[in-house]
């Protein structure tokens, strides 16, 4: 039975669906990083809000986790390239908190604008201070978005419901989706120079840290306003202060900080700056839907093998895990093929689909490939970390589909290159389940995978067969199954050998040595 460790606060909820899907479950919640490190080691999934630091010691004892859940959409507190190398799949919830968090930007927006904490302040302190908090109108005010994703699309819509005009910086928008949004698509610099409040929505990355720097700021229209209910450290918060004092800056909004919790930080205490605890996801309604999705995400993924919201890995929906377990499983074996036969550094990674492989979710099966072909040659590599891996080495992967009519329904190519050539296989699903091998190196042989085989090159000519066996019978070993094709007669021929037993080194090099023999591996499944 699969076990789940919940250590930060999520619904009660969440339990309870872990435990109807038949997955153990603890809360352990405020756990020191030393005080987790020492049980992680016992979990197959870990679910966090951002608390928990999966990091460091922490992720090294983590030895038997599959999965970790994050409720929420900001994955920083999770060491992500690490625990992908380790094969453990990391999955959020973007979309549980995504109206909340924008409700919260356009809340610190009004805030600015109208200057309510401030005025609340004064008043509640028994001033009557009217004319000290003069502020300004959002209708007809551009807003400028640097990021317009999940969140920033929301915000585009409800500062549209306000009236104001709306530009969009983001990389990976299209012109479609803006024009679909009411939005106007624009470069960082032009987004800078017409804004008149802005607001940050992207995830921080090497490419977005600081993308308001002292050089952004200064690029921003006099009198400009800028909330930040994302990331901290999206913008350098020394350069904003320094903006604000000079009055470039007529105010700030900001709900994360670059330490968390803040205490003490270069924006606290100025006039025309408000700033919350990151409360972007505080909401009841928000709250309750992560951790009821983190639950249900992980769930599937150790029950069933399905893949939703994952930051490291391909999804796999609960409706297609099924479909495609036996195409995953074939292209792993037909990779630990290639992999168990190549000493060389590989180069490229080809995959084919035909048939009805051709229609399916072709990510999985890549990487369940990969892993396949890469596992002789790297500890623990898995189908999670397999992708990141074949990237760190340089190594070409591709995937290709075929609307051509195979010989068999349904056909898996894959094809894996060295420095000294290539090796191809060609498999299928015998009844949509059974892997069998159907062809190699272009020449046809139909086989099992099994447990103890001998792969064998040769040349075809007579007696060879008959020399191979009566060798394998001397050392006591039998064939279980016997599979052979050629190129044409008398040509290069290959034969797939079931054994029962696995041959020692020296009878391993005896076969080597027979006539006609071109090559002999030992390969197991």
């Amino acid at each position: 039975m699969p076990k789940v460790l919940i250590s930060d606060n999520l619904s009660d909820k969440a339990a309870e669906i872990f435990r109807s899907r038949g997955i153990e479950v603890d809360v352990k919640t405020g756990l020191s990083p030393e005080d987790l490190a020492k049980i992680i080691g016992a979990y197959d999934g870990l679910a966090v809000r951002s608390a928990t630091k999966l990091k460091g010691t922490v992720l090294e004892a983590a030895t038997a986790l599959k999965v970790v859940g994050r409720a929420g959409i900001g994955v920083d507190n999770i060491d992500v390239a690490g625990a992908t190398a380790r094969g453990i799949v990391v999955m959020n919830t973007p979309y549980g908190n995504a109206i909340t968090t924008a409700e919260h930007a356009i809340a610190m927006m009004f805030a600015l604008a109208r200057q309510i904490p401030q005025a609340d302040a004064s008043t509640q302190a028994g001033k009557w201070e009217k004319s000290k908090f003069m502020g300004v109108e959002l209708t007809g005010k551009t807003l400028g978005l640097v990021g317009c994703g999940n969140i920033g699309s929301i915000v585009a819509d409800r500062a549209r419901g306000l009236r104001m005009k709306v530009l969009a910086f983001d990389p990976y928008l299209s012109e479609q989706r803006a024009t679909d949004l009411g939005v106007r698509k624009v470069e960082i610099d032009e987004l800078l120079a017409e804004a008149e409040f802005i607001t940050l929505h992207t995830p921080l990355t090497d490419q977005t840290r600081g993308i308001l720097d002292a050089n952004g700021l200064n690029k921003t229209r006099p009198g400009v306003r800028i909330i930040n209910c994302a990331r901290g450290g999206l913008v350098d918060e020394q350069a904003l202060r320094a903006a604000l004092d000079s009055g470039h800056v007529a105010g700030a909004a900001f709900d994360v900080f670059v330490d968390e919790p803040a205490k003490e930080n270069p924006l606290f205490g100025h006039p025309n700056v408000v700033c919350t605890p990151h409360l972007g996801a505080a909401t009841t309604e928000a709250q309750e839907k992560v951790a009821l999705q983190v639950a249900e995400q992980m769930s599937d993924y150790l029950m069933t093998g399905a893949v939703t919201n994952a930051v490291n890995m391909a999804s796999v929906t609960a409706e297609e895990a099924p479909v495609l377990k036996p195409y995953m499983r074939l292209a792993e074996l037909m990779g630990s093929f290639c992999g168990q036969l190549t000493q060389n550094p590989i180069s490229a990674v080809a995959l084919e689909l035909e048939g009805h492989a051709a229609d399916l979710n072709a990510d999985p099966i890549k990487a369940a490939a990969l892993a396949g072909v890469m596992r002789p040659q790297v500890d623990s590599v898995n189908m999670v970390s397999a992708p990141s891996i074949a990237q760190q080495r340089g190594i070409d992967v591709s995937v290709t589909r075929h609307d051509r009519e195979p010989d068999y329904q349904t056909l898996l190519r894959l094809t894996v290159a060295t420095t000294k050539g290539t090796r191809s296989l060609v498999g299928t699903l015998i009844g949509g389940r059974t892997p069998r091998l159907v062809e190699i190196q272009g020449i046809g042989v139909e086989s099992d995978f099994a447990p103890h085989m001998l792969y064998v090159r040769n040349y075809d000519k007579p007696g060879f067969i008959g020399a191979l066996g009566s060798m394998l019978g001397q050392y006591g070993v039998n064939i279980a199954t016997f599979h052979l094709g050629r190129r044409d007669v008398g040509g290069e021929a290959i034969a797939l050998v079931e054994i029962d037993q696995a041959l020692s080194a020296e009878q391993l090099e005896a076969v080597r040595a027979l006539e006609h023999v071109v090559r002999c591996d030992t390969l197991g499944f």
